[in-house]
This record gives C-alpha cells, sequence and structure tokens, in this order.
C-alpha cells in the first residue's frame, strides 16, 4: 500500500470554500464509474439505454427525496458510465430538524449537506451493485465501482438551470464527443 506523500498525491478539493453545502439550493452533480467502465447501459441512435445496472441507479436516485425528506431531485441522466442530476435542497420544518449532535454537527443544518446525500446514494448503489455480482452474475468491476469524488456545481440561478436541465437531456445525443466516453471522437 502506498502511504500518502504530499508531493505525489494532489487531491483538493472542488467545493466552495465557505460555502454551507446543506443550506437551501440547487446542485449539479457528476459521478463517474471507477476508471470510466461502461456498466450501467449503452448509447444506441441517441438513447441511452439502460442495463440493470443503470436501471438500479435510477432506481437509488429515485429514492434520495425519502431518506433526505429536505431534498427533491431535479433533471437526471444515467449515462454509460457516469450520471448526471440535479438536486435540490429545501427549507425543512425547523419543528422536526433533529437537535445538533456535537460530536459530528449533523442536525446543525438546514438539512443533510450535499456531501452525506451524494456518499449515501454511492453507498447504496455500490452495496446492491455487490449483491447483484454475487446473485445474477453482473461485471465486476475494478476496486470501486464509482469514483472516490464527484463533481459538483452550485446553481445560481434560472437561466443556469434551464442550460444545465438541457445539458442533462441531451447529454446521450452528444455522447460521442462526450469527454466521459472511452471511444469518443476528438475534432
Amino acid at each position: 500500500m502506498t502511504r500518502f506523500n504530499p508531493d505525489l498525491h494532489h487531491r483538493h478539493s472542488i467545493r466552495l470554500r465557505g460555502y454551507d453545502y446543506s443550506q437551501e439550493g440547487v446542485y449539479y452533480i457528476t459521478i463517474c464509474t471507477q476508471n470510466r467502465e461502461c456498466l450501467f447501459g449503452e448509447i444506441r441512435n441517441g438513447e441511452m439505454v439502460l442495463s440493470e445496472a443503470g436501471k438500479m441507479i435510477e432506481k437509488w436516485w429515485a429514492k434520495i427525496g425519502k431518506k433526505f425528506p429536505s431534498v427533491e431531485t431535479d433533471e437526471y441522466v444515467v449515462m454509460p458510465n457516469h450520471f448526471h442530476g440535479i438536486v435540490v435542497i429545501v427549507g425543512v420544518d425547523p419543528r422536526v430538524r433533529p437537535v445538533a449532535d456535537v460530536n459530528t454537527d449533523e442536525g446543525a443544518h438546514m438539512g443533510a449537506p450535499l456531501q452525506r446525500i451524494i456518499q449515501w446514494f454511492k453507498t447504496m448503489s455500490t452495496n446492491e451493485y455487490i449483491q447483484r455480482i454475487k446473485q445474477n452474475g453482473w461485471q465486476t468491476f475494478p476496486g470501486k465501482l464509482l469514483q472516490r469524488n464527484y463533481y459538483e456545481h452550485i446553481i445560481r440561478n434560472e437561466k443556469e438551470l434551464d442550460e444545465i436541465r438541457q445539458y442533462i437531456v441531451n447529454n446521450p445525443l452528444q455522447w460521442v464527443l462526450d469527454n466521459e466516453n472511452p471511444d469518443r471522437i476528438c475534432l
């Protein structure tokens, strides 16, 4: 096992310093499979055709709002080796907000922080994927199903929200040019 060496390992947070990711807001996220393995389906004639694994990813996305009552999901797309989605953290009723735990800082904010929401989504989908490898012979994955980090962007206005929604909807049509496509056409 390689020990952490700050001269070799340069992990930098993409999070906005000082920003509270548990406050009300709209966030665009992208999560990729480890090594960009195409496990969730394929693009046919500009449309995403989900594999059973892709349908499982979609299922866990739909359950986010049940797990986190202060969260709504918006536009999303499951791609062959990544996932795009919009997470909306809405206000919560302060009468039902949990009391803050001084050891974890949980409950001290408006709702669940974005990173906790994404961690839950990744954990649940990875656990089910592992079960399906054993039960249904799904394709194995190298080390981890999903990459450790994920991309996030704070959506600041309606125009930006509309543009990102359109990007998500059109993502399968753009697959041949997508940076995540291992067979992409470079122009």
